[in-house]
């Protein structure tokens, strides 16, 4: 009993607390996920916005090659009706006051009452006022795109 007595008592001993470096690893699998979630989301948002400016490319392209303002009417309206068919299919067939009514966007009436009825027959006219064209390609660009991005609901 006196080797025991002899005994200096101490007091309980902890661990040292483990270091923040490096992780352990079910942080470096979130890390590798949450890097893997925005890598996506930025090649997804890149080839979103590399394809609308290939669209667009592909419409001024078009237009521009079409020459006379009669001719651009007629590829404007021809690339509305390609947009169409891609983002309601059937709806290229439309014609007169119900194809201004579905270009027309959230309540404007910029096809039906605007610069937009100029695509009812502007490519069958003897000619058409340059500004008139340009106002209209404006107008249809936009559009253009639109159908081309947005899905239908």
């Amino acid at each position: 009993m006196s080797a025991a007595a002899s005994l200096p008592l101490r007091d309980v001993q902890l661990p040292p607390s483990p270091p923040w470096w490096p992780p352990a690893p079910g942080w470096w699998l979130v890390f590798a996920a949450l890097v893997l979630v925005v890598a996506a989301i930025w090649v997804w948002q890149w080839r979103a916005r590399r394809a609308r400016q290939r669209w667009l490319e592909l419409f001024d392209a078009e237009v521009d090659q079409a020459g006379s303002p009669v001719l651009q009417v007629a590829a404007i309206a021809s690339l509305l009706r390609r947009a169409a068919r891609r983002y309601q299919p059937g709806a290229e067939r439309l014609q007169g006051p119900a194809w201004l009514a579905f270009l027309d966007e959230n309540n404007s009436r910029a096809f039906s009452d605007g610069d937009g009825a100029l695509l009812l027959d502007g490519g069958y006219r003897p000619s058409v006022d340059a500004e008139a064209v340009q106002r209209l390609r404006v107008l249809a660009r936009r559009r253009y795109l639109s159908l081309l991005t947005e899905r239908r609901r």
